[in-house]
């Protein structure tokens, strides 16, 4: 009973002085929560729009009244998105002019060894993963793709949404382009992030670091092995590369 006790007080006294590490700040969180709930919502209010010769779709819209109101929604949500978009812009280019901009997220020609590598492993052709820093080469497509999936419907969206001032500029075909751009975009999008990106990040393994902002040193090794010897100097034991 006594080392029971000893070996449950070694695991606590373990737990408590594992080491944490600063992955993401409250801005980047409050960003990332906004874009769920903004993403979702027009998710929600815009398919019923897009399938709209639907029965389930037809029951939604089913009065002026209520095709008012989705949209109304709809667009109250696409005002969050592109004020968060004008947001980290505007914060990219501060940091840029400043020379504070980390170049973590663009992708490098490691990335694609390291897509190449990981291939090899799922291939059982390589014994070990590659190592990966800040962020793995999967992470860096997905906010690339997210980046420039929400551009299109942000610049589509505000077509749709002021149709007349635009072709004032633009020949009237650019609305119609911009209803197929928009729509097909935004179906694209949330399969993306349903399969891919949720699955990927949340399921196939409990990764709460965006919500919670750290990430504990068990983590920090075996997804962030270049990152973790960078900042501790200590080596991970994995292979530089994930050669075998």
């Amino acid at each position: 009973m006594s080392e029971q006790i000893k070996n449950s007080a070694d695991e606590t006294s373990t737990a408590r002085t594992q080491r944490v590490y600063e992955r993401f700040k409250r801005s980047q969180r409050w960003e990332h929560g906004l874009l769920i709930l903004s993403f979702t919502v027009l998710l929600l209010t815009g398919l019923p729009q897009r399938y709209r010769t639907t029965t389930w779709s037809q029951q939604i819209l089913a009065t002026p009244e209520q095709v008012a109101q989705i949209q109304t929604i709809h667009h109250i949500a696409a005002v969050i998105l592109i004020l968060e978009v004008l947001y980290h812009l505007g914060m990219a280019i501060y940091h840029m002019a400043r020379r504070r901009l980390s170049a973590d997220m663009f992708v490098t020609g490691r990335d694609v060894r390291d897509a190449a590598q990981m291939v090899g492993y799922l291939l059982f052709l390589r014994k070990e993963k590659p190592k990966f820093g800040k962020y793995t080469f999967e992470e860096k497509a997905t906010y690339w793709f997210i980046f420039f999936g929400v551009g299109i419907m942000v610049i589509s969206g505000i077509i749709i949404w002021f149709p007349e001032i635009i072709t004032r500029f633009l020949p009237g075909s650019v609305v119609p382009a911009a209803k197929l751009a928009h729509s097909t975009e935004a179906v694209v999008a949330g399969i993306f992030i349903i399969i891919w990106h949720f699955y990927h990040v949340h399921l196939q393994r409990l990764n709460l670091t965006i919500f919670t902002g750290n990430i504990n040193e068990e983590d920090m090794k075996k997804h962030h092995a270049l990152e973790y010897e960078q900042l501790t100097g200590e080596k991970t034991g994995q292979s530089e590369g994930g050669h075998p």
